[in-house]
């Protein structure tokens, strides 16, 4: 049997690693799973080290932002992926969700990423959905 190849957007990294207890319970089923290899993008490792940076929540967890994605590493098991150049000419051809109003550019370069690297993107913005006709296997909780 094939692994599990999930990317986690960073809303379920944050939501993993700060309110684990408020996560429905299939969310959690997916890393009990050992056929799961969880995998976070640099985009998403750039986005909580500014959100720690800018003292939220996650740095009540943690002293300094280093600690806290070597936590998200070895605590959790999600490995950071590099971006490469594939993933920036996927970038540049995605087309956008303007229905929605979708403009956050981190959720483009996690998009570009997942469809780059044929990984399962697991999130629960509701807009990423418009994508799945570009290629994204989007897993929604």
């Amino acid at each position: 049997m094939a692994k599990t190849r999930l990317l986690l957007d960073t809303c379920a990294v944050i939501e993993l690693i700060t309110s684990p207890q408020e996560t429905e319970l299939e969310f959690w089923d997916i890393f009990d799973d050992p056929e799961t290899m969880p995998y976070a993008s640099f985009e998403t490792a750039r986005e909580l080290v500014v959100h720690f940076n800018n003292k939220t929540l996650l740095s009540k967890h943690w002293q300094t932002a280093r600690q806290m994605l070597t936590s998200i590493e070895q605590d959790y098991g999600i490995e950071f992926l590099p971006l490469r150049r594939d993933t920036a000419f996927t970038y540049a051809e995605l087309q956008l969700n303007e229905a929605e109003d979708h403009r956050d550019p981190s959720d483009h370069v996690i998009i570009a990423h997942a469809i780059t690297e044929r990984l399962t993107l697991l999130s629960s913005d509701q807009k990423f959905t418009f994508y799945r006709s570009q290629g994204l296997d989007l897993l929604e909780y």
